[in-house]
């Protein structure tokens, strides 16, 4: 794979912080150098299950410079980028592409309502700001003021905005999308959608936390949807949507910290004021885990 054509599995990765606000590098430099040997395509720190919005920049900036060393061109390295202003949305942009970021994953963040045009030129600052390539992160569950389909159409014109990755659980409005921007842009999947769904109407992969969990049973059924083996396929996401479930059901970013916990990884708690994953979740996800490899 190019480092500039994107595919496949891309985990979001988590943001491990000690008590003193630092980021702990070989904790997550051992994540990602297992993640990459475990056959993910690529990385995705700093979204929603890496704490954008809870990190500050120097935080962040650490994060990618931790995950671009350790991934040591094996694979893509997408970064999020989540800002409330334009011009700090740039930095972040500008500063991510000289740590040696492959990709821009755009996020936006927004207190109060921004109109369809500030949507638009929020996004489309990202992609004046670097030659990398861009995708759109859309979730309309979270996001105050969020992508339209009049402005993802318009965003799919500039040429480095090649991507979506929607967060919407509405598998309609992903082929919606699809339908209007045809070739423009490629779709990746969330964890909120059924990943094999998505990739048989067309998507390229998923970036989601719970790859951070599951990555070989997460590469394999990407694999089997490329072969197009659905039935093989749909079996193994049965077993995977459990995970998914937990997911959704807790916390973002508790969940998959909790669950890498489990998995031997000192991530930690999320930033308070989150809470860490409860004695009922850690048991969910751990059962969650156990029969999807048992």
């Amino acid at each position: 794979m190019s480092r500039q054509d994107f595919h496949g599995v891309f985990p979001y990765l988590v943001s491990p912080i000690d008590d003193a606000g630092r980021v702990k590098d070989a904790v997550l430099a051992r994540l990602c150098d297992d993640l990459i040997a475990a056959g993910v395509h690529g990385l995705a720190p700093l979204g929603s299950t890496g704490e954008f919005a809870y990190l500050d920049f120097t935080q962040k900036r650490r994060v990618i410079e931790v995950v671009v060393e350790a991934a040591g061109g094996r694979g893509p390295v997408i970064a999020g980028v989540a800002a409330t202003t334009i011009a700090e949305a740039q930095r972040q942009t500008r500063d991510f592409a000289r740590l040696g970021a492959d990709g821009i994953l755009a996020v936006m963040e927004a207190y109060f309502p921004i109109d369809d045009d500030g949507v638009h030129d929020y996004f489309a600052s990202i992609a004046a700001a670097c030659d990398l390539p861009v995708t759109l992160y859309t979730n309309p569950n979270f996001q105050r003021s969020d992508l339209s389909l009049p402005v993802i159409a318009r965003l799919a014109k500039i040429p480095n905005i090649r991507y979506l990755k929607d967060a919407s659980s509405n598998t309609g409005r992903l082929l919606t999308i699809m339908e209007r921007v045809g070739d423009d842009l490629k779709i990746f999947a969330a964890s909120a959608h059924i990943p094999a769904a998505v990739m048989l109407i067309g998507g390229l992969g998923w970036m989601a936390g719970p790859a951070c969990l599951a990555p070989r049973e997460s590469v394999a059924l990407y694999e089997l949807c490329r072969a197009r083996k659905w039935d093989e396929a749909m079996a193994l996401q049965r077993r995977l949507w459990r995970l998914n479930q937990a997911f959704a059901k807790y916390n973002l970013a508790a969940c998959i910290k909790g669950g890498l916990e489990i998995q031997g990884y000192a991530v930690g708690a999320p930033l308070a004021p989150q809470k860490p994953l409860s004695e009922q979740g850690r048991a969910e996800v751990k059962a969650a885990l156990d029969e999807l490899r048992g």
